[in-house]
């Protein structure tokens, strides 16, 4: 029901400190500020191309632990070279990483930002490797060959210049309250593709991508949303290529008798764990 060029745009996260975040997202990760409101206590940041993340401060703020809200937000990298370059810089700058993973679709780096929000850095491998040979879609969790990522960065230059021009924010991975809520909302009332279900998650998506959204409730079955002064998730935006998209999704969340904020970007609706998500056409 979703078109297959859906795309995620950005991720927008409430942060303690501003300053601190910004130290953060640019010299441990290489993204590029690409407006800062210093009224609003507001910044806005990417690689080059559109936002990828908003980061709003509000002093005093601090996780909210078993609450739903963000497991993690992921930054889809082009190449195995460019999750190379990222895990070198990693290394340089001494970042705490939480974990590393090859879950055969993809692989992937695990590390918390200043306030313990989940961040995911990750490059696909080709689709026809998502397949075995019977034709059915794989996903798991298995080591990450760091040895092999690293070589890639042999006869290339060391020369870093921050994340490249063609990341994406390339998956979300919410903390919900429960499964069997929320999967009737997110592929019944959105329209999302179900790819996966394991281990009391979910893994979602639109054009046969392996996912869009993760959904698990590892650390928040039957959990309530956070407070309004925790550090995490505001909300975070999808984008769909035209208005008549845009105008089929709300009018299933209308019809689910579920509410239609208006937003800047467009149009936000909350899941049953009250996760905000931001409709907008491209």
């Amino acid at each position: 029901m979703l078109p297959p060029n859906l795309a995620l745009g950005y991720v927008h996260l409430t942060v303690s400190s501003l300053d601190r975040s910004l130290a953060f997202y640019q010299k441990s990760l290489g993204f590029k500020v690409r407006q800062h409101d210093a009224a609003a206590g507001t910044a806005y940041l990417g690689a080059g191309g559109p936002d990828l993340l908003a980061l709003t401060e509000l002093p005093g703020a601090r996780p909210a632990p078993r609450r739903t809200g963000l497991y993690h937000f992921a930054i889809l990298v082009p190449s195995r070279l460019e999750l190379a370059h990222s895990l070198k810089n990693i290394a340089n700058t001494q970042t705490p990483v939480q974990g590393f993973a090859d879950h055969l679709a993809s692989e992937a780096i695990y590390l918390p930002d200043p306030d313990g929000n989940g961040i995911e850095i990750y490059r696909d491998r080709p689709r026809n490797d998502w397949y075995d040979a019977n034709g059915n879609f794989r996903m798991g969790t298995e080591p990450l060959d760091i040895d092999g990522v690293i070589a890639e960065l042999e006869g290339n230059s060391p020369e870093w210049n921050g994340l490249d021009s063609k990341t994406v924010l390339g998956h979300m991975h919410l903390k919900i309250a429960s499964v069997r809520d929320s999967q009737p909302f997110y592929c019944n009332v959105l329209g999302f593709d179900q790819m996966a279900s394991w281990h009391n998650a979910l893994f979602i998506s639109a054009g046969g991508y392996h996912h869009h959204l993760g959904l698990n409730t590892w650390e928040s079955s039957g959990a309530p949303p956070p407070p309004p002064d925790a550090a995490g998730l505001r909300y975070f935006t999808v984008q769909v290529p035209e208005k008549k998209e845009l105008d089929k999704i709300l009018d299933r969340v209308r019809h689910a008798g579920l509410p239609v904020e208006e937003h800047r970007q467009g149009a936000l609706v909350r899941d049953p764990s009250q996760n905000a998500i931001v409709f907008g056409v491209n």
